[in-house]
This record gives C-alpha cells, structure tokens and sequence, in this order.
C-alpha cells in the first residue's frame, strides 16, 4: 500500500517567525505514515488580501497555491487561520465565470486539514510525547468558528505523558490578533490581549498552548511584556517533543 502523500502548506508566520512549528508538524505526519514534501511554489495563503477587499489579488494567490499542491493527497497545514482560508474561502472566490477555477477550488479544499484535525480524523496519531508541565490552552477564533475545531487539540494532549491541562476562564474569546485588526484597531487589540494574557496567569500554568502562530505571537508578547514567566508553544511543538 502506498503512502499517503501530503503536501506541507508552510504558513508565512511559522516560516519567517518559527520554523521549528514547520519541523514539528513534518515529524508528526511522519509519524502518522504520511510521506510529506513542502511545494516550493507555495505562498502566503492571501488572507491579508483577502480580509482587506483584494479580491483579484486573493483570486491570484488563491491559483497560485492550488496549482501548487495540485498532486498530493492531502494539503496540511499548523494554522487554523491558513487553513480555513484555504478550505472556506478559496471556493467563495471564484463564480462559474472563472471557468474551471471554481471546480478545482471545491475540490482543493476538500483536501486541505488543520493538523490537529488530520491527526485526529484523518490519520489518527497515537503520541508518544512528553511534557511534564502545567499547561492552558487557548482556542483560536479561526480553528473554531472556521473549522469547529475544539476537542481535537486537548485529545492529543491529553495523550502527553506528564502534560497537566489546565482550562484558562474564556479561552474561546479572541485575543485580539485578527491579522490586521490588530493594526487597525491597537487599544481595542491591546485591551483583549491583556485580557487573555491576565487570563493565562489566574491558571498558575506554567506553558500556554495554541494551534495559530498569530495568536501564539499576540499573547507571548504581551506575557513578556508583563512580566510573566510563562512560556509559549504551538500544540505541534509538544506533540512531537520538539518545545525547546
């Protein structure tokens, strides 16, 4: 039997900002049988574009990508935010005036999961992991309201041997990241980050966790900045013991 073949989408914040997420993601799916390979010619996911009325240069992006990944089975990515731009808006962009477009956008996202989601559902991993900690997790906007996802993130923790979740008050309320919400609207951003961060410290957790780098970067700031020793994650760098 043949493996199955998915392509890695990379993700701009985990390529520029933190790599490891990529290399933790890649020994996960390995661990789930897949054969995996990063497309070259992959790009931002155009969400920016998107979110910001730019719809031919979303359209643009969106062709690009498709084409790019084109031959695998599976198209994974570790960003709730990424994916549901993949899976629910790429066919909202194109009408059945853009000719085939429409049709291969159905069907790429058809393909296209979330990691927790695939290692849950599609190609269920038994983790071997271990993280010895006290840890929150907190829900992104996107991998809920886009994907519903919920209970996969804290099935695969709850299989990390040592791992104390520790459920923060909210954790389903945005931290106020939002992409370019967070340019556009700086104090109203700001106050909910607090929010999430002061949050985080009421659990007495030692590490916080999230599936979206975006978030993990929001929240991780704004810790440092007040002053708290917890540290930050992305559920794949603990799932594959690879948080350093």
């Amino acid at each position: 039997m043949s493996q199955t073949h998915v392509g890695l989408f990379a993700t701009c914040l985990i390529d520029l900002m933190r790599p490891n997420i990529g290399f933790a993601t890649v020994a996960l799916l390995e661990q789930a049988g897949c054969q995996v390979d990063v497309p070259m010619e992959q790009t931002c996911c155009g969400q920016p574009a998107y979110n910001n009325g730019d719809l031919n240069s979303s359209r643009q992006i969106a062709q690009q990508v498709i084409t790019a990944f084109e031959a695998y089975d599976y198209v994974v990515g570790a960003s709730g935010s990424c994916m549901g731009m993949l899976k629910r808006h790429y066919p909202e962009l194109f009408t059945e005036h853009d000719g085939d477009w429409k049709i291969k956008a159905e069907r790429f996202a058809e393909k296209c999961y979330e990691l927790t989601t695939f290692i849950t559902e599609v190609k269920p991993l038994t983790v071997q992991a271990s993280f010895p900690h006290r840890v929150t997790y907190h829900d992104s906007c996107s991998s809920q309201r886009e994907l519903g996802i919920k209970h996969q993130p804290r099935q695969l923790l709850s299989q990390v041997k040592g791992l104390e979740l520790i459920e923060m008050q909210e954790t389903e309320v945005c931290c106020g990241f939002g992409g370019t919400f967070s340019v556009k609207y700086p104090d109203i951003s700001t106050r909910m980050v607090t929010n999430k961060a002061e949050n985080v410290q009421a659990t007495d957790a030692d590490y916080l966790v999230t599936g979206d780098m975006g978030c993990l970067m929001n929240i991780a700031g704004r810790l440092h900045r007040l002053g708290s020793p917890v540290k930050a994650f992305h559920i794949a760098e603990i799932l594959a013991d690879m948080a350093e």
